[in-house]
């Protein structure tokens, strides 16, 4: 039983609790979470103290890693030593810290998740910045303890004139809690500081006006004032950091995004893989190489893409997929009196700092002070023995030993034992002349350095004024420039046209089902009758049979032959140079077997966010009344729907319109409900009604008869002439003589051309308003010379150019004022000089 008389009986849950409070707060104090006052981990702390005690300065010789890792196991961190050595190298990284802590020789790791060398290969010493952080902690700055067997002394805390917490950020995860904090740059922090010292009642969005965000050391950018107010208004939130990218050209013409810097705590290497399994699974597309052209000068990786490819679609999509773009949580959390944890904004943080280097100033200066009473109290003495010297050296040479000298100086000269000591220590040059100056020159030296000590200890305002000054120095010294980029806007979920620019370009089709996009800008002006230039590359038995003139940010109403519809983004089209065949259009739609293209309608807004009754805005940008679609076919049938009845377009398509045998869609034209249509045919046949005759009719009804056809003769075109030209032109008929100048920009003039290569343009007054469904009047006289009529359409105000396409591919763009005003029974000029067997193919003004 006396074996058994000191063992306790206890609750097993009791006993775990006890043991894992013990556990978490030894690991919340001892391991995870810094110092709010030098922002250091006891790790951080023991090591750059050990390196300190070494002599390892920024100017000293290099020592092996495994020295220190060993100087520090030994007498301060009895832990593992790849856990030491891990931490020194972080501390080294230019890339993990924004001010390294450690200078490194040797391989210490790289972005691409390299690790370091050996702590045997690798050498060390503390950077500059780190001295400072030690600097005066000789001085009674700080408070010790015992290390862990009790043989020797560690500091609780360092000095840190630095604000080293929000200056090199910190990461941990202790139990329960973690921490993550962004480093920060160095000038804004001491003006933050500053500040803060000169305006106590700022705030922490005050503050933001000098710190402005995270200062990532590897750069990049980040996002949205608002939220990083936030953040550090609560000491959590949310950052995006995206990488830094730019679009550029190679020598060959050749398209390319530079990465120059990608976010925080991203792995090189691992972003380049991502990056090609993404092009492997064909979720990111339009690249064709990717390079890592990175060199000791920075970050560089080149990513090299197709000919086709939208580049800022292309790093959109990298963005979203990729750590190209990361979100940086912040959680501002860190031990208050080095035992509370505490999550902070902050402006606590900058007060809790100042507050740490008022303590560290004010112990600096009480000892200053009484080292420099000690002295002053020696210096008194010996100027007191000067002062009767003969009387000092009788007294010593009578005395029979040191003790005695010692006493009787004391007694006979009222000095205390310091200065008795001093006196006795006294060399004999120090009678000379000079040496005597000295020494009174020191004494007042000393007397005005106590003056000026106890006068700032009666100052908290002017203590405050040496931190700030200090501050001022350390800004002056290591003050740099940001890396990281601030937008004030936020990211957000952004859409694919976020960043591809609104510029006009050119649809083409052919009948073979090929389609691309291309600049305008490809295709100079020439003069009329001109042979044109090479605008495509087809197959001998392909030919070109639209083109049309829209915006990159357009949504894109496809009719095809069946009456069916589809919808797309213009930017979606690939763009292709001016002679390219293009891409097969059943890339893009799902067409059926024999289903082709044969209209398209630009819309600048999507129809889904649109209800009946609302304008929208056309392909050109204008702000109209377009309510409708009117839709005509080959055989002359008419119809017209409601817009919006078009908001829900499938992948799949939908019904358009309903057709009859052997008839197909080929025209569709967006109107007000209060326009008037004009049809013309290829053998010069033409009608002009109001649209109110035919109704609106839903999607799947067949339409109704819009001109009375010939035998062998077809519709070639429809266009809308819209109710407030008419009313334009209603006006002009009325202007005065004196004003026939004005008259003729009011008058609208209807386009004919014909398929080899004439064309003319017609005042619109010429075709009088008939009744729907009529055979109509002549529009043109077609000859064997001009060929059939290929296209008729409206010239809307502000049109300048005309392009027309052959069927062998060759393009003219020509001015319209160059093309003659004639009357309707009238055959034209010349537009573009046809090769022999070839035809015009489709013609779009601009």
């Amino acid at each position: 039983m006396e074996d058994h008389i000191n063992i306790k009986s206890q609750e097993i849950i009791q006993e775990m609790q006890t043991c894992y409070l013990d556990y978490a707060m030894s690991v919340i104090v001892g391991r995870a979470l810094p110092d709010v006052r030098d922002g250091l981990k006891p790790v951080h702390r023991r090591i750059l103290y050990a390196m300190w005690d070494m002599g390892l300065r920024s100017t000293a010789k290099l020592r092996k890693s495994a020295t220190v890792v060993g100087e520090v196991l030994g007498k301060y961190h009895p832990h593992g030593d790849v856990a030491v050595y891990d931490t020194m190298v972080r501390l080294a990284q230019d890339f993990s810290m924004r001010y390294p802590l450690v200078q490194g020789q040797g391989n210490w790791g790289s972005l691409d998740g390299d690790g370091a060398a050996a702590m045997r290969y690798t050498e060390c010493r503390l950077t500059p910045l780190a001295e400072e952080m030690m600097q005066d902690i000789d001085k009674d700055t700080v408070n010790w303890t015992d290390n862990y067997d009790g043989t020797r002394q560690e500091p609780m805390v360092l000095p840190a004139k630095l604000p080293q917490l929000l200056l090199n950020g910190s990461l941990g995860i202790a139990v329960g809690m973690a921490t993550s904090i962004p480093p920060h740059n160095l000038t804004e922090l001491v003006d933050g500081i500053s500040y803060l010292i000169e305006n106590p009642k700022s705030t922490s969005e005050d503050l933001t006006k000098f710190i402005k965000g995270p200062d990532f050391p590897t750069g990049g950018a980040i996002y949205d004032r608002q939220a990083i107010v936030q953040a550090y208004s609560t000491g959590k939130g949310a950052i995006v950091n995206r990488a830094t990218a730019e679009i550029i050209e190679d020598k060959k013409g050749a398209k390319q995004i530079i990465i120059s810097a990608i976010p925080y705590q991203v792995n090189k290497a691992s972003l380049l893989e991502t990056i090609a399994e993404l092009v492997k699974d064909k979720k990111v597309d339009g690249i064709r190489d990717i390079r890592d052209e990175s060199d000791k000068d920075g970050v560089r990786i080149a990513i090299d893409l197709k000919s086709e490819a939208y580049p800022q679609k292309v790093l959109n999509r990298l963005y979203k997929l990729t750590d190209l773009q990361k979100t940086f949580h912040l959680n501002m959390l860190a031990l208050v009196d080095g035992l509370q944890p505490q999550v902070l904004p902050l402006k606590n943080f900058l007060e809790q700092y100042v507050e740490h280097r008022y303590n560290v100033v004010t112990r600096r200066i009480k000892f200053d002070l009484e080292r420099a009473k000690e002295r002053a109290h020696i210096l008194a003495g010996l100027k007191k023995a000067l002062d009767r010297i003969d009387a000092i050296i009788s007294t010593i040479r009578k005395s029979a030993d040191k003790e005695e000298a010692h006493v009787e100086l004391c007694k006979k000269f009222k000095l205390s034992d310091a200065q008795a000591t001093a006196i006795l220590e006294m060399k004999l040059q120090t009678l000379a002349g000079l040496e005597r100056q000295k020494i009174e020159d020191e004494l007042k030296e000393k007397r005005r350095i106590i003056a000026e000590l106890e006068e700032l200890l009666k100052s908290p305002k002017k203590i405050l004024g040496v931190i700030k000054d200090e501050l001022a120095h350390l800004k002056a010294k290591y003050g740099d420039d940001r890396r990281t980029k601030v937008f004030a806007a936020p990211v957000g979920e952004f859409k694919e046209e976020d960043l591809i620019a609104e510029e006009d370009c050119i649809i083409t089709l052919t009948d073979g089902g090929y389609v691309k996009r291309m600049n305008p800008k490809n295709y100079k002006a020439q003069h009329r009758g001109g042979k044109g230039v090479s605008g495509i590359t087809t197959r001998e038995e392909d030919v070109v049979k639209y083109l049309a003139c829209v915006n990159t940010h357009d949504n894109l109403l496809f009719f095809t032959n069946t009456g069916r519809v589809f919808q797309t983004k213009a930017y979606e089209i690939p763009e292709a140079s001016r002679v390219a065949r293009g891409q097969a259009m059943v890339n893009f739609l799902e067409l059926g077997p024999k289903e082709e293209v044969n209209a398209l309608v630009a819309f600048k807004e999507n129809l889904k966010n649109k209800k009946k009754g609302e304008n929208l805005k056309n392909g050109s940008g204008a702000e109209g009344d377009e309510n409708y679609l009117v839709m005509t076919t080959k055989d002359g049938i008419i119809k017209k729907t409601a817009i919006a009845d078009f908001a829900n377009v499938r992948r799949s398509g939908l019904i358009a319109i309903k057709l009859g045998k052997d008839d197909f869609l080929r025209w569709v034209k967006p109107s007000s409900g209060k326009d008037e249509i004009i049809m013309v045919t290829a053998k010069g046949q033409s009608v002009r009604f109001r649209e109110s005759d035919a109704r609106p009719m839903g999607r799947s009804a067949g339409g109704v008869r819009g001109l009375r056809l010939k035998k062998g003769d077809a519709v070639v075109g429809m266009d809308i002439i819209k109710a407030s030209s008419s009313a334009k032109v209603s006006a002009s008929m009325k202007i005065s003589a004196d004003k026939a100048s004005d008259k003729k920009n009011l008058t609208q003039e209807l386009l004919v051309v014909m398929e080899n290569g004439y064309g003319k343009k017609t005042e619109l007054k010429q075709f009088k308003i008939q009744r729907r469904g009529g055979s109509g009047i002549k529009a043109a006289q077609v000859t064997a010379k001009t060929g059939q009529i290929v296209t008729a359409e409206i010239l809307e105000d502000g049109l300048e150019d005309i392009i027309a396409i052959s069927k062998r591919g060759q393009v003219i763009r020509t001015s319209l004022g160059s093309i003659s005003l004639l009357g309707r029974a009238t055959q034209g000029v010349r537009i573009m000089k046809m090769d022999e067997g070839d035809k015009i193919a489709s013609v779009t003004c601009l």
